[in-house]
């Protein structure tokens, strides 16, 4: 089976097919991967409180010993139902031997669900569960619009209250990187909301203003703005709270794709207060005059280079984990110096 449609993900994680022997969950959000992996765990354990029934594992067991997973997943459970062998970060790690007899066997009446970290297309494990016909990966990616409109909707709806169109644009502008970190977030603002009845904008801002993701908001439009001082804290700021700096750089060519976008149409006619009011997802009313800056500053020859630049960064940063925050950091001030002498802040 190759991997699941984000569309084919939420029916299979609420019905697992009874011939799964194979459950990999991979992605670069790793709130996400564990957040599906526990509930592809609950219903597959269909409410068996048999602790004899769930084995958690760690990736480095397993791979000190291959023939565990095996053994694990042909053990007969004491007191019935199915067996379930719950594998963690299992990111860098070569499990595919391991995992292979699991796929062959087939005298086994369980589930393997398997944490996976960022793991590439057409190699090892992804390669190995994508190939066959009794495994499923299911990709975990940052949440799109979608995703979190519905993930706004469950937490304010579970504490009762409603969300102002400012406050949802709000959190659109900070949230989607992890998919617990933005759960956790919102659950904070809710209490914070808690008895008034209503989130407001306002209350986005005094709750959610110093997590990661504002920082990072704020670190990109002081990089497409050409606003130095601020990007010089700015960066300070995020190494201090420990934000993958690939996330950074992936998070600066998303925006800048959009400028791309937005300065075409500017080209064509469109003003950019125009532009900037009707994007989708919403941008947060106090920095729509910012972004509509962002717009008019970065022609369309000098966007185009911008995104070869990050392209590029966004792969090394990956591919060079270790030089990865250097990397981003150098790419942000370029680009902030392209901004400033282009007309940005000075």
């Amino acid at each position: 089976m190759v991997a699941l449609k984000p569309a084919e993900i939420d029916r299979f994680i609420a019905n697992p097919p009874a011939t799964i022997a194979v459950v990999l969950v991979y992605g670069p959000d790793a709130g996400l991967v564990n957040e599906r992996a526990k509930a592809i765990v609950e219903v597959a354990a269909k409410g068996n409180d048999d602790p004899f029934s769930r084995v958690k594992l760690d990736a480095s067991d397993i791979v000190s010993d291959p023939q565990r997973l095996v053994d694990e997943y042909l053990t007969v459970p004491l007191f019935g139902g199915k067996r379930i062998i719950w594998v963690r970060d299992a990111g860098g790690k070569n499990l595919s031997n391991a995992v292979e007899p699991v796929l062959k066997a087939e005298d086994g009446d369980a589930l393997v669900v398997i944490e996976g970290g960022d793991l590439k297309k057409g190699v090892g494990l992804r390669k190995l569960v994508e190939g066959a016909r009794n495994a499923a990966a299911i990709p975990c990616y940052a949440d799109a619009t979608r995703d979190l409109e519905r993930l706004i909707d469950e937490e304010t709806r579970a504490a009762n209250l409603t969300i102002t169109r400012e406050a949802r644009a709000a959190l659109h502008a900070l949230l989607g990187a992890d998919r617990l970190a933005s759960r956790g977030e919102i659950a904070k603002l809710c209490l914070y909301a808690l008895g008034k009845g209503r989130v407001e904008a306002d209350d986005v801002e005094a709750v959610v203003g110093d997590a990661s993701a504002f920082a990072l908001d704020a670190l990109i439009d002081a990089a497409a703005g050409g606003d130095l001082a601020t990007l010089d804290h700015g960066l300070d700021r995020l190494d201090a709270s420990g934000l993958d700096a690939s996330v950074i750089a992936g998070s600066a060519l998303r925006r800048f794709q959009w400028l791309e976008a937005a300065r075409a149409e500017m080209e064509a006619g469109v003003s950019p207060d125009d532009i900037v009011k009707r994007a989708r997802p919403a941008v947060y009313f106090k920095r729509q005059p910012l972004v509509a800056q962002h717009i008019r500053i970065w022609s369309l020859p000098r966007v185009a280079r911008a995104l070869e630049i990050l392209n590029e960064t966004a792969f090394k940063s990956r591919t060079m984990p270790h030089l990865a925050r250097a990397l981003v950091s150098d790419t942000l001030l370029t680009l902030a110096r392209v901004a400033r002498s282009s007309g940005g802040r000075r």
